[in-house]
């Protein structure tokens, strides 16, 4: 398969069950995830043409689309259904590794009040751009980031969980966009968004990580945190190789005092954090290690490559690789994932 289509010019997306051109994929300006952010979705990493933690992804999805009061099995969706559009959208773009956005609308009205669910068609797009093959970087995995990443505080709060259910991941994304704008001043690669109480929640658009006393930490789910996927799955890798985790609340000097702190998010996967608030954070060997054995998995699930072998040192901490700007999902899709 082609490692990059040679622009958007050349690229289709999938929109309401039809694969068409990327510059005739549009949606009806009536259509309600447009006029008010009334939709859902998921942005799920290929790796060599396997959709990463698929069942999670549409999980959430599902979940999502419950809290908007749209649930998929009266919107006549369905995992299979969903996974065929995004797999023809993959194939019509010549694509094995890349980034899919999937996104499910309220569809179409000529008002304010939403329909009912029997009565909403909802409106399915699917975009794709692609990425740097993934998976050990002796094998030829890279990175989709360039260096550690620089973080800020921002004055921006998340969305209460009582007024959109925090793990919920729909449109409605102004308050992480309002975040990054914060970052312009100083150029800082990630916004931090601390909850009412001054606890680090999560970044604009991963979650945060923090190692601290040989213990991994994390923003509990009980706060305005979303359940990301590459968050269990680094939580899961944590457990299996015997670490302390704990999910706990964090302040920002708690991150600034830690050993190491790394973002996680399903495009970027692992990205140690070099500084914050312009204090020194740094990666380290649990952050390294961390990152390996996500390759790992990755090139053992995906690529049909072995598992742990000792010929794959392994580090991406400060790793230089192929970066995802400008690839057409870009930045405001790897929102913790």
């Amino acid at each position: 398969m082609r490692e990059d289509p040679d622009g958007d010019g050349d690229r289709r997306y999938h929109v309401d069950g039809e694969i068409v051109p990327a510059e005739e994929a549009s949606v009806s300006v009536t259509d309600r995830g447009f006029r008010y952010g009334d939709a859902a979705f998921e942005t799920v990493r290929a790796y060599g043409g396997e959709l990463w933690r698929w069942d999670a992804h549409v999980d959430r999805l599902f979940g999502s689309l419950e809290a908007l009061g749209m649930p998929a099995d009266d919107l006549g969706l369905s995992s299979l259904d969903l996974e065929a559009r995004v797999r023809d959208t993959l194939r019509a773009n010549d694509l094995a590794d890349a980034a899919v956005r999937l996104s499910v609308t309220r569809g179409e009205t000529a008002g304010f009040a939403p329909p009912s669910p029997a009565e909403t068609e909802p409106t399915v797009v699917v975009v794709v751009a692609p990425l740097p093959r993934g998976g050990r970087p002796d094998r030829g995995g890279e990175s989709t980031w360039e260096g550690p990443a620089t973080l800020q505080t921002v004055s921006v709060r998340p969305v209460p969980d009582r007024a959109i259910p925090a793990d919920a991941k729909t449109h409605n994304y102004l308050n992480n966009v309002l975040a990054r704008a914060e970052t312009r001043v100083t150029g800082a690669d990630e916004a931090v968004l601390l909850d009412d109480e001054g606890h680090v929640a999560e970044c604009s658009t991963a979650n945060l990580f923090l190692v601290a006393d040989d213990a991994i930490r994390t923003p509990s789910l009980s706060g305005p945190v979303l359940p990301g996927v590459t968050r269990a799955e680094v939580l899961d890798i944590a457990r299996e190789e015997g670490f302390p985790v704990e999910e706990g609340t964090y302040t920002p000097d708690d991150v600034r005092d830690a050993d190491e702190a790394f973002l996680a998010s399903s495009i970027r996967e692992l990205r140690p954090v070099g500084t914050y608030d312009g204090v020194e954070v740094g990666g380290g060997p649990v952050t390294t290690l961390l990152s390996r054995l996500y390759d790992e998995r990755v090139e053992a699930e995906c690529y049909g490559g072995g598992g742990r072998d000792g010929d794959n040192d392994g580090s991406r901490d400060g790793h230089d690789g192929g970066s995802a700007a400008g690839d057409g999902v870009g930045d405001a899709d790897t929102s913790p994932e």
